[in-house]
């Protein structure tokens, strides 16, 4: 039997970085050690999430199923959510999208400004038991959490939202101070999370102004992660370090974050980007580039 060749898309919402496939006419399930020798960035073609779009069984314009470099199935992808929003929207010729995702119906728009879109993540979820945390806390501002020594910890009291996803956030006077490497393996599956959590560090720099580092549950260090973002706008406001409006410095670039005192939706604005076309072996998963991404105007899903 001939080995199956598909085509992808490599696209990257501020640097953190996806293989999309479209599964709408011909299904498409991957093993999770397919997925994470795909996404190897040695030996394979390298991403943060690997996103299958598929038809929605709501009859919105697509569902869109997240895999992390692992391996492992997400809810939750904001960057991702942008990216897909704006293929749809180019293919379908509209200005407003609806995705279906394991986290909801999002609502992606187009925003001004060029390959910039917009997506409504819906409320943040706060109370202990939505994030979830594995106890309850009353306050989930400043949970009990520490890395170090009891007398001195090397951080401590973390904020802790759910966007789809669980985050921890943890308050600091500069975020390449600490060694988020070696820590966020360690509290990514600390027991106090019982769904592991992302781990981020933030820091207020100016007003309204947030810059923040993040380990990625599942992926690792990565230069954005857009339910992060919107996990950190909402607890710097919850804490009144901020407005409910802010922009979030990442080391992908910058994304603007409202939440919403009128419905308590969260939006989240910033660039996304076609790296380019490609086409993998699913058999050998030997891969190859086959077209260029925005310099030559590529745009379809697959």
């Amino acid at each position: 039997m001939a080995s199956e060749t598909r085509p992808f898309l490599k696209m990257n919402g501020l640097g953190n970085d996806f293989v999309v496939w479209d599964a709408r006419e011909q299904p498409l399930r991957l093993s999770s050690d397919v997925i994470a020798r795909l996404g190897d960035r040695e030996s394979g073609i390298g991403f943060d999430q690997m996103i299958t779009v598929e038809r929605s069984s709501l009859g919105v314009d697509a569902f869109m199923r997240i895999h992390n470099q692992n391996g492992g199935e997400v809810s939750a992808c904001g960057n991702a959510t942008r990216c897909i929003g704006r293929l749809l929207m180019e293919e379908i010729g509209k200005d407003l999208v609806t995705i279906e995702t394991g986290a909801g119906l999002l609502h992606a728009f187009d925003s001004p400004g060029p390959r910039n879109v917009t997506v409504d993540m819906g409320p943040p979820r706060i109370r202990w038991d939505e994030i979830p945390l594995a106890e309850e806390f009353a306050d989930t501002r400043a949970i009990e959490l520490q890395i170090g020594p009891i007398d001195d910890p090397v951080l401590h009291t973390p904020a802790a939202v759910n966007m789809g996803n669980p985050h921890a956030i943890f308050w600091v006077d500069d975020v390449e101070g600490y060694e988020l490497e070696r820590f966020g393996p360690l509290l990514e599956l600390h027991p106090i999370f019982p769904e592991g959590a992302n781990i981020s560090l933030a820091h207020v720099f100016e007003e309204d102004q947030i810059r923040l580092k993040v380990w990625e549950r599942g992926v690792g260090l990565t230069l954005a992660c857009g339910t992060a973002a919107c996990a950190v706008g909402v607890a710097a406001a919850r804490d009144t370090k901020t407005s409910r409006r802010t922009t979030v410095h990442l080391p992908g670039g910058p994304i603007g974050i409202e939440w919403r005192e009128s419905d308590d939706h969260v939006l989240m604005t910033g660039l996304t980007e076609i790296e380019f076309e490609g086409e993998v072996d699913l058999e050998s998963l030997e891969w190859r580039k086959t077209g260029s991404g925005d310099a030559s105007a590529a745009g379809a899903v697959s």
